[in-house]
């Protein structure tokens, strides 16, 4: 079994890759099997979470790529930003991890918040996909642009 310990930078040269979905990605100590069959166990540091395209070196030397896994997700498909931005805050306010981009908004499916979305005069559509929501303002991760300067 491949003990992956360390997320690394990404890279091109991989030796196989490893495909979960959202849920599992969040959890720093886990098993999985990779995509190729073998067995392996991520141990990482607390509060570590896994996005598509990030690597992991195993103590043995191997590079694992993660992808994320299609899941059942309900999407938001709409062209009037007030809109969207309206059902991002509901959703939100309820804690609810969203994936958002400038036309659509995603979360992990859930008949009552698609009942609520609904309410708002939005269409949700129940759809298999990748599901990679922001990282949040206070995760570490939710400064999405890259740039030179630090934040002290």
């Amino acid at each position: 079994m491949l003990n992956l310990t360390e997320k690394i930078a990404q890279t091109d040269a991989y030796d196989t890759t490893l495909t979960l979905p959202f849920d599992v990605r969040q959890k720093s100590r886990f098993r999985a099997t990779l995509d190729d069959g073998r067995e392996a166990g991520v141990i990482l540091a607390r509060g570590a979470v896994l996005r598509e395209g990030d690597c992991l070196r195993a103590e043995q030397g191997d590079v694992v790529m993660i992808k994320a896994a299609q899941e059942t997700v309900s999407t938001v498909y709409v062209s009037d930003a007030l809109l969207l931005a309206r059902a991002a805050y509901h959703l939100g306010n309820r804690h609810v991890p969203l994936q958002i981009t400038a036309a659509w908004l995603r979360y992990q499916h859930d008949h009552v918040l698609d009942d609520m979305v609904r309410q708002m005069g939005l269409d949700v559509v129940c759809e298999q996909a990748p599901f990679e929501p922001e990282a949040g303002a206070y995760s570490g991760g939710g400064h999405g642009h890259h740039h030179g300067h630090t934040h002290d």
